[in-house]
């Protein structure tokens, strides 16, 4: 048996299981005013990102997770034009939004704007220049307050809302609340839905039902989904919340429709056979769900 490197990247999935990274040269590290970082130049990952010692995207599998929380949700939009997205400063969320020739407007919300700078100096290949983008609305402020006080106010309403955050703990735990998603709901379209990760079910089932519990609180239409992504050592989940979009409801030969003729390329995992295949769930997930 091959044994951990010594320079090893580690992180908990939970308390008795987790996995590692060989980590290569440190490229930056330094605490926020939120957060400690470090970026790592890896063997397995090109460059990768991490928050608070948890991973959060790499150059080499950032697709596994950027496309899936995106296009499930926007695919199955008829025209979506205006988008916001509560984290996700590294600006992969924006760069697959854009992809849509109908996107007029997007807002990005990142609480640590140290997190924005990394992404420009280090992960191009993430954000491909979307964080330039003149559609692009770029805001280093608190999301919860955003959407609970500046975006009412304003008048806003979004055809898609993106929870690209860090996991449930912390700082972040109230953005996984039914207040905060009732809140995200309010802004939403009439046919809008809000999209998120929602964890490992493997080793985060309780998380992840609560999760799918307060979602189902709030929207008549909850679709979890679900990934394997390699930087996150796991099967992870994924949620479309709406009350009247429902991503199940396209077959195969539709989504391939809908990307031809939307003229969306350089997608690198997402397809219509993987976008129905993600909504199967194995009897041990849906007696989770149920």
């Amino acid at each position: 048996m091959q044994l951990p490197p010594q320079n090893a990247l580690f992180e908990a999935l939970s308390e008795d299981a987790g996995f590692f990274v060989k980590a290569g040269r440190l490229i930056e590290s330094g605490q926020s005013e939120y957060q400690a970082y470090e970026v790592w130049d890896t063997p397995q990952y090109g460059k990768l990102f991490r928050l608070d010692g948890f991973f959060m995207t790499s150059e080499r599998d950032e697709f596994f997770y950027h496309e899936n929380l995106i296009h499930v949700p926007c695919i199955a939009h008829p025209a979506p034009r205006r988008a916001l997205i509560i984290g996700g400063g590294d600006g992969g969320s924006a760069e697959e939004l854009f992809k849509y020739s109908t996107m007029e407007r997007v807002v990005l919300v990142e609480l640590d704007g140290k997190v924005i700078d990394l992404a420009r100096e280090h992960f191009e290949s993430v954000h491909r220049g979307s964080l330039d983008d003149p559609r692009l609305e770029l805001r280093v402020e608190d999301g919860l307050r955003y959407v609970r006080e500046v975006a009412p106010a304003n008048g806003e309403r979004f055809d898609l809302i993106v929870l690209d955050l860090t996991d449930p703990i912390g700082p972040a735990e109230a953005l996984y609340t039914s207040r905060f998603f009732d809140e995200c709901k309010a802004l939403l379209s009439e046919q809008g839905a809000m999209t998120l990760h929602i964890g490992a079910p493997i080793f985060q089932p309780e998380r992840l039902r609560q999760l799918v519990d307060n979602l189902r609180a709030v929207f008549n239409k909850v679709s979890p989904y679900f990934m394997y992504i390699p930087l996150y050592g796991s099967q992870w989940g994924m949620a479309v919340a709406s009350d009247k979009l429902d991503p199940r409801a396209l077959a195969a030969g539709e989504v391939d429709q809908r990307i031809a003729a939307r003229a969306i390329d350089h997608l690198q995992y997402y397809n219509g056979d993987v976008h129905v295949a993600q909504f199967a769930l194995p009897n041990y997930l849906r007696r989770l769900l149920a």
